[in-house]
């Protein structure tokens, strides 16, 4: 058996490099992350038992506050998170 090459048309192409944008992902995101899933299903389960003051609290903190830090929270130690 021969072993396969890539078509014709890929030979000779640059891999364009991508930009770096600064975002990394860290232990820390993950965290937060799994923090703001917890208050968002804490606040729907407080909406499906009748909760008109709770749910909305949890519901609110959790996408407006939770999930909005743990995209915008970087690392102490500068690495690249790849």
């Amino acid at each position: 058996m021969s072993t396969s090459r890539p078509a014709a048309k890929y030979r000779g192409q640059r891999k364009v490099a991508e930009p770096d944008l600064g975002f990394t992902w860290g232990v820390w995101n993950s965290i937060m992350l799994g923090l703001a899933v917890a208050v968002l299903v804490a606040g729907y389960v407080a909406l499906s038992r009748g909760s008109i003051t709770l749910a909305p609290v949890l519901l609110v903190v959790g996408y407006c506050v939770l999930v909005p830090a743990s995209l915008l929270l970087r690392a102490r130690d500068g690495g690249s998170g790849e």
